[in-house]
């Protein structure tokens, strides 16, 4: 649900630029961009205050008058994202530079920052109040809702969805299906409890389907998979049951469970998982007895011991224990700070890759389009005003000709290949870190010993409550 607004820029504009580009704000200018200006604070107003005073006749660092706001050099634009969304800066990012070449036009200057050192991520603009080719931008309502319409429109082709102005609108389901998914009885609840309950037996996602056979379902393969239960009418998709029913979810569900079966041989527990194993069993027999309180892993299944929230975590927890043979806390402490030391070595070495390609961009564009233009009988003025700006950076870097401009392009060919594999290299270690620490706080609280007599402590509790609700319930 993005939110849009401006605020117009009559004095400093470096100032402005150097806000958004702030390092601290941005992962170490991780997530800034531009276009027609290189992407830093100096070159930037530089290459904004060139094309401003050749098409306003004003200078672009003149003080503002006396009374009233003065000229509009550029304008502050920010794109804020609703916490709830919950978008990741990368794709946030992604976001604000197709919105600025979808609303400015190619020929605008602009420099785009996502900052994500708050709660919510958030887009920056600073726009030059004039593009390349002489066109003016305004700041008022009628263009403020212009952008707007842009901005919903970019976000929906990312899948973020802008706000809803038809309240009380909206699909629903038929009141039987809702009554049938609410009691477990609808075509979807029977196909999931079936495949649950087939997740500890089978080896891979086609065993799964070939055991649905067996029981009964019609099973139709192609590009996704799609399964009937006797008596329905129409197929579904796997995906269409719910978050944890894609093929790719089911396969890493029937692999925690095989984990899970192949490592419960006690040859394999030593200290540190045998108190998972310990707790596993004395959970389990706490639901059994129902002497806890029955919370849910999957909420929309029904409650059973597999489908408890405690005992899954645990046993996924333990499946992760095993299979990369962690023997005690120690050693999973250490593992932890070694990602930790990975992913920090790699985050700042893509902060600096990330720098020189966006300078490689920046060359590799200009010088280019210094060539062309070169190249050409005869030039507009804003092409001869293009043409000084380029080649004043093709001079400032020494590219004479096209083959030295070709060894900029494989120069940043190179750095976007090595900033994929650090990202992927992150990613993994981001993964691994998370999954590593929930481990060590749960192991944390379950080596305590009152963990189980707190699961029963508030199971009595909320046992003591209901016959208290309900007498008040009564008297009223």
């Amino acid at each position: 649900m993005p939110y849009i607004k401006s605020v117009c820029v009559h004095a400093d504009v470096k100032s402005s630029i150097a806000y958004i580009l702030n390092p601290e704000k941005t992962e170490d200018i991780l997530y800034t961009a531009s276009l027609n200006c290189l992407t830093n604070v100096e070159d930037a107003y530089l290459n904004m205050k060139f094309v401003y005073e050749n098409y306003s006749h004003r200078k672009y660092n003149e003080p503002p008058p006396l009374t009233g706001k003065g000229w509009v050099k550029a304008i502050h634009y920010i794109q804020s994202f609703d916490p709830k969304d919950n978008i990741p800066p990368k794709l946030a990012h992604k976001i604000a530079k197709a919105f600025a070449r979808k609303t400015f036009g190619d020929d605008c200057q602009i420099v785009i920052a996502t900052h994500c050192d708050k709660s919510h991520v958030h887009n920056h603009f600073i726009l030059n109040s004039y593009g390349i080719d002489g066109q003016k931008f305004y700041a008022n309502k009628k263009s403020l809702d212009r952008i707007k319409e842009y901005s919903d429109r970019v976000c929906l082709a990312f899948g973020v969805q802008p706000y809803d102005k038809s309240k009380g609108k909206g699909r629903t389901i038929k009141y039987n299906e809702w009554e049938n998914k609410k009691r477990g009885t609808s075509w979807k609840e029977k196909i999931r409890i079936a495949i649950d309950s087939l997740l500890g037996s089978v080896k891979n996602l086609d065993d799964l389907t070939c055991e649905l056979e067996e029981q009964g379902f019609t099973v139709k393969r192609g590009k996704y998979i799609s399964i009937k239960a006797p008596e329905q009418r129409r197929f579904v998709r796997l995906k269409t049951l719910g978050d944890y029913y894609s093929e790719d979810i089911l396969c890493e569900r029937i692999q925690i469970a095989l984990d899970e079966k192949a490592n419960a041989s006690k040859s394999n527990v030593n200290d540190f998982n045998k108190i998972f194993y310990e707790r596993i069993y004395q959970v389990s027999e706490l639901v059994k007895s129902n002497a806890k309180l029955p919370r849910k892993y999957f909420k929309n299944q029904p409650y059973i011991l597999q489908n408890d929230f405690d005992v899954y975590t645990l046993s996924a927890q333990l499946a992760v224990i095993n299979r990369d043979n962690i023997h005690s806390i120690g050693e999973l402490e250490s593992k932890i700070e070694k990602l930790t030391s990975e992913y920090e070595s790699a985050r700042q070495e893509i902060n600096k890759l990330s720098e020189k390609l966006s300078q490689f961009e920046a060359v590799e564009k200009q010088v280019g389009a210094y060539f062309d233009l070169l190249e050409k009988s005869e030039l507009s003025e804003a092409e001869q005003l293009q043409l000084k700006m380029c080649g004043s950076l093709a001079e400032r870097c020494n590219i004479t000709n096209r083959d030295k401009l070709q060894r900029v392009e494989k120069l940043r060919k190179d750095t976007s290949e090595r900033v994929e594999r650090l990202t992927e290299q992150i990613n993994n270690c981001k993964k691994f870190y998370d999954t590593y620490v929930d481990i060590a706080d749960t192991y944390k609280r379950i080596s305590e010993g009152d963990y189980i007599s707190n699961l029963i402590k508030e199971k009595k509790q909320q046992d003591e409550i209901k016959p208290m609700t309900a007498a008040k319930k009564c008297s009223r």
